[in-house]
């Protein structure tokens, strides 16, 4: 999709494009929406109703979602990552839960509007992946995982070191996925990288966090973007089943529940001929509304 020359806005002023008469200089803006961990069926559902409104609503030219719960909340399959492509999702990122379907094997080598954390030692897919908008800039897109109560995989901050030294003489306007559960983690990535890219959005955790700001380098960031699935539950689980489990501490079986999703997500404003964020924002969408 065309980016569009935009004129600078204050800080929430999103919505249909509107003449402000302030005198600020018009710029060419990248306007990324960023969706949290989409958590199986009622995930999917609320996707394929609501985001083209979202995307007109907000005048998005760029959907970048979280998948790795996809699928019954554990994965993904090829067929439902056609389904998110189809409902108007770009490009797919995932995390720890990415090989919990076996069918992602078949695919994610050739796919490639998704990627997997990229500080796996060894691992079949892309950790990140350069793309180019229609008539529009370069983008890069990283994927990392955090190593604080996750596995132990590779270095997340050596590892997003190595891939934009690869990428920053391709594109200024890169934007991580750092899958991770810890917040003191997260929150030192969003320093660490604070200038070398647009933005740090922290997914996992399917609790949208209300600390997005601009960083003082240039970078956007929030702690969590949240979740994309059913209201009534426990991070998208059958919260009957979650508090057995606190409550007996004997292995139960976890079903994603039924019911209203509602989607979170981010809007990020990038300057295209810097890559500095602008702005950021966060939305939360319900069935219904």
């Amino acid at each position: 999709m065309q980016s569009k020359v935009r004129k600078l806005r204050t800080f929430f002023n999103y919505g249909k494009k509107s003449k402000i008469k302030t005198g600020a200089e018009y710029i060419n803006m990248l306007r990324v929406l960023m969706i949290g961990d989409i958590v199986g069926r009622p995930g999917r559902t609320i996707i394929r109703e609501k985001l083209l409104y979202i995307k007109d609503k907000y005048e998005v030219d760029y959907v970048i979602a979280n998948g790795e719960n996809a699928a019954g909340g554990n994965g993904i399959t090829e067929k439902i990552a056609q389904e998110l492509f189809i409902s108007g999702i770009d490009f797919l990122t995932m995390g720890n839960h990415v090989w919990d379907n076996k069918d992602v094997f078949n695919f994610i080598e050739t796919e490639n509007r998704m990627i997997r954390p990229a500080n796996y030692p060894i691992a079949p897919g892309k950790g990140y992946q350069t793309v180019e908008i229609k008539k529009g800039p370069i983008l890069g897109i990283i994927n990392i995982s955090g190593r604080t109560f996750m596995p132990p995989l590779d270095c997340p901050f050596r590892t997003a070191d190595a891939i934009i030294e690869q990428i920053s003489s391709i594109t200024k306007i890169i934007i991580v996925d750092f899958h991770a559960e810890a917040t003191s983690e997260k929150i030192a990535m969003g320093w660490y990288l604070d200038g070398r890219v647009s933005l740090v959005a922290g997914t996992h955790t399917h609790v949208q966090t209300a600390d997005e700001k601009i960083l003082p380098n240039g970078t956007a960031y929030i702690t969590d973007v949240g979740m994309t699935g059913p209201i009534d539950s426990v991070l998208g689980i059958k919260k009957e089943s979650v508090i057995n489990k606190f409550i007996n501490q004997l292995p139960v079986r976890f079903e994603v529940a039924k019911g209203p999703a509602e989607l979170n997500g981010i809007i990020v404003d990038i300057d295209e001929l810097t890559g500095k964020a602008l702005a950021i924002k966060r939305i939360k969408e319900t069935m219904g509304n």
